[in-house]
């Protein structure tokens, strides 16, 4: 991992355009090829980011170095260095992944043994797929014998389905899977997170964990 700190100004160009004029940032580079720009605030959320594949140029013009990153789809994310502050680079290897609590957990291993709940003629190829860039939740087929990869969370937000995103585009580039569809499952989907995996062709299923657990719900149902 890149870690940049320098004052400058970013340039978005793609679907929408976005400036961020000049003040001092923490940029990332990961090793996956993302770039992310941070402030000083919004806990852990970029500012404006480009998520892999995508490619980082350094440039200079007549006052200042220029950075493009440029990802598949054309789309530009200008950065105009006018001061670093700080740079250096760090090696932090294959991370174990997210240790998931009790109830996630518990949660894929009921979807794995009761993957019919995602459609019918549904049928599981593995939990925790390996990636590089860490493990799929479940890897499944659909009915049509089409590859689904499963991502799982006890609350879906905005993360969850950029992490989804991720594991698509790596898995999309195997000739043996792809195409691959995604999935995105919860207890509860948030309204934000189920626009965007919408937006990118991710399909949205809330769970009923006392369901899987197969403990039927005492309250009078209308049907």
């Amino acid at each position: 991992m890149r870690l940049v700190i320098a004052r400058c100004s970013v340039d978005y160009a793609g679907r929408l355009t976005a400036h961020l004029p000049s003040a001092p940032r923490l940029i990332l580079i990961k090793a996956d090829g993302s770039v992310s720009i941070h402030a000083d605030d919004r806990a852990y959320k970029p500012l404006n980011w480009m998520s892999p594949p995508c490619t980082l140029k350094e440039g200079a013009d007549d006052t200042a170095s220029v950075w493009t990153v440029v990802n598949k789809a054309g789309e530009k994310l200008i950065i105009t260095m006018e001061e670093i502050l700080h740079d250096s680079s760090h090696e932090l290897g294959v991370d174990p992944g997210l240790i998931k609590d009790g109830v996630e957990a518990h949660l894929q291993e009921l979807l794995a043994d009761r993957i019919e709940t995602l459609g019918e003629g549904y049928t599981l190829i593995r939990r925790e797929y390996f990636t590089a860039i860490g493990p799929v939740d479940i890897l499944c087929r659909d009915a049509d014998g089409g590859t689904v990869a499963v991502e799982l969370k006890r609350r879906g937000d905005i993360d969850g389905v950029e992490q989804l995103t991720r594991y698509l585009e790596l898995l999309n580039r195997d000739p043996h899977l792809a195409p691959v569809k995604g999935v995105f499952a919860a207890q509860e989907i948030k309204p934000q997170a189920r626009v965007l995996a919408t937006d990118r062709g991710i399909d949205c299923v809330v769970l009923d964990y006392d369901a899987l657990r197969g403990i039927e719900d005492d309250k009078l149902r209308l049907f």
